[in-house]
């Protein structure tokens, strides 16, 4: 069986999927989405033919594709992209996460709102694109806020405001970029959230993540990760989170605030585990790469 992973080249996970996959006789091939190529045609006798394929073939005769990274581009670019994906999947490839899933959680106004509409207790969020409007929502959120960019990840780009002419500056700063203003109510979640790695609905792993030089946890940002097992209250949220934002391969962020009132952060669709592997004693690859025999196995049989 032939897996493609759209990765950065060199990256770690692409090294840890390839290890996986060839203790267990498959192939991991490295694609770029740069070397993205859809063809469409109708043949001399009308019939339809279409394909998407990559620049170095690697592709034509992938079993399933893991989406391990989205980097950024214009909204072209990021539109051919999840159509690509899209029609991979209409053309019988497996491909983790789905791109209506990769979508939803990628975009942070979508995914909360899903997880809200899911009964998913979330911290207050208001979403808007002037300056005024994130004024009036910095002091209804009570003037300490965590200002995120709405397409994001590892923390980057987060900035906690408290100071109402810092704020401001920073509201005006990023509405003459022409971004969107996604607010949080700051949480005092006690300098410490938890992850929960589903894949298809059973929990792979959890870890508590530690922050160390300001209040994001993230492993990026120099968090420090500790085994943690999840509640069976914990592993219900992680649950409802993923069918709300269509994630197989999920990690959902949980925070307590001070009441002890459970709340999600987010769902990653494209979650790293390598420190959480780390910590459980856990092979998350071969996890990963024994699912995508289970579902694409039939594919693989009948082109093999």
């Amino acid at each position: 069986m032939q897996i493609a992973v759209l990765s950065n080249p060199g990256s770690w996970y692409l090294r840890d999927l390839s290890r996986a996959a060839r203790q267990r006789g498959h192939e991991c091939l490295g694609i770029r989405f740069p070397q993205i190529v859809g063809t469409l045609a109708t043949n001399a006798v009308g019939n339809p033919g279409e394909a998407v394929r990559d620049t170095d073939g690697n592709l034509d005769s992938a079993d399933a594709v893991i989406v391990r990274t989205m980097p950024p581009g214009s909204l072209e670019q990021v539109v051919f992209r999840m159509d690509a994906l899209a029609r991979l999947e209409q053309l019988g490839v497996t491909v983790l996460n789905s791109p209506r899933a990769i979508e939803c959680a990628v975009d942070k106004y979508l995914s909360t709102a899903r997880l809200l509409a899911a009964g998913v207790p979330v911290p207050p969020t208001v979403v808007c694109e002037n300056s005024d409007s994130a004024l009036e929502a910095f002091e209804a959120l009570g003037g300490d806020v965590v200002v995120k960019p709405i397409f994001g990840a590892e923390g980057r780009g987060i900035v906690r405001v408290s100071d109402p002419e810092l704020a401001l500056r920073t509201f005006r700063t990023l509405e003459q970029l022409n971004a969107v203003l996604y607010l949080q109510a700051f949480i005092d979640h006690g300098g410490y959230d938890d992850r929960v790695l589903l894949l298809d609905g059973e929990v792979v792993g959890g870890m508590r993540r530690r922050a160390r030089e300001d209040f994001r946890t993230n492993i990026s940002q120099q968090g420090l990760a500790e085994p943690w097992t999840p509640g069976p209250r914990d592993i219900e949220l992680a649950r409802i989170a993923a069918e709300a934002t269509g994630t197989c391969l999920a990690g959902v962020d949980l925070i307590s605030n001070p009441a002890g009132q459970r709340m999600v952060l987010e769902v990653n669709a494209v979650p790293g585990w390598r420190a959480l592997a780390r910590v459980n004693s856990i092979d998350v690859a071969e996890r990963l790469v024994t699912w995508i025999e289970t579902h694409a196995g039939r594919r693989a049989q009948a082109t093999g």
